[in-house]
Formats: C-alpha cells, structure tokens, sequence
C-alpha cells in the first residue's frame, strides 16, 4: 500500500467522525463533506506546479511562486463524487472540473458509462478524480482508464473511505495512480458496501435514502 496516502489529521478524523453517524442529516452531512474536502485538498496539492511571478511589495519587488491552479481538473464521479467539489474548489478556485458518469450494475457490480465530459488541453492537465467511497474500485478503475485516454499530464485518486478489496483492485488496473483517503475500513458486505462505512454516501449527500 505504498501508494495510498491515509490522512490521519487530527481535524480531518473528527469530521469524519460526525459523519458516519446514522443520526446526520442531510445538511450536516453534505457540510461535512465540504469541510473534509477542503482539508483533503490542502494535502492533495502538495505537490501542485507553481510559476514565478513578480509581486510589488510596500517596500520593493519580491519574486514569489503562484500556484498553475488553472491546470488542475478535479474530475467527480457521479452522482456521489460531486459531493467533494465545492470544497476542493473553495482552496483551488482556479480548477477546471471535469465530470464521468458511471453508475454501478447491482447483479455483476461492474462500473457502465454513461457520460463523459473533459476540458480542452488534457495532456497538460493534472486530474484529480473524486469519489467519496472505494469500494469494489470498479468505478474508480473504470473511471481513471477513461480519464487516461487522454492522455493528462498526471491523475491521482481521492476519497472519504477505502476498503482493503477496493484499494487491490484499484491498484491491480492502475498501480502507478496514487489513493488519498481519509480511513481504510474493515471490509466489504455481500452487497459490496464499505464496514463500517457510512452508509451510502450519495443518497446521504443529496437526501434520496
């Protein structure tokens, strides 16, 4: 697990605390989100490309580095995945956003397509994909091979929680894609749910439970 990235910042762990309880509502779990999501992005951008730039100063001109905010395409899963934008984009206001619809088969639990769209300039471009659970990771797999078709200049994954079969998954189609999640939790049910998880996150998001 080289390449997954768990976040185990005091304030990140609280929040997610609060939002695995079944007792949250709607509005407290989708604030929730945000603010975990605005934390995550703090992290994910670590390594973001910056430029130089000439700033005046009270006192005389200091050459400083800017973030290329404008280069980064956070790229939701649908419907859960838009969950993590407003957060992610209140720290990089400058990003693009893509969007991938995929949606989950309930007999064979196989990730279909049904829509796909991306800014112009992919190849330099950096993506960050977004989904609040990896699950099975047949979503986040299907997802990030389409994404890499064209060819962006780097793609990494990040959500809320991770399961052990998920993350192997995910790796086995793209070890060289880097996981960023909050908590890796215990397994998955025979309904290929996250435990202990928190339920399902896009119909806890959006009110459809």
């Amino acid at each position: 697990m080289s390449s997954v990235h768990q976040l185990s910042h005091p304030l990140i762990q609280h929040k997610l605390a609060l939002l695995r309880d079944k007792e949250r509502s709607t509005n407290g779990f989708r604030a929730l989100v945000r603010e975990i999501a605005l934390l995550m992005a703090y992290e994910l951008t670590r390594e973001m490309r910056t430029h130089e730039v000439d700033v005046q100063t009270p006192l005389e001109t200091a050459r400083c580095r800017m973030v290329d905010g404008d280069k980064t395409v956070l790229v939701p899963i649908l419907r859960a995945g838009l969950g993590l934008v407003e957060g992610m984009l209140a720290l990089i206001p400058g990003a693009r956003v893509g969007h991938i619809g995929l949606y989950r088969d309930p007999k064979t639990l196989e990730a279909v397509e049904y829509y796909f769209k991306m800014p112009k300039g992919m190849p330099e471009r950096d993506v960050i994909v977004l989904d609040p659970m990896l699950a099975t990771g047949h979503s986040a797999a299907a997802a990030v091979t389409r994404i890499k078709s064209t060819q962006p200049r780097s793609v990494q994954f990040a959500c809320l929680l991770a399961a052990p079969e998920g993350i192997a998954h995910f790796h086995q189609r793209h070890p060289d894609v880097p996981v960023t999640t909050c908590a890796i939790d215990r397994c998955l049910n025979d309904h290929g749910y996250i435990l202990p998880g928190l339920g399902d996150a896009g119909d806890r998001i959006f009110g459809t439970q």
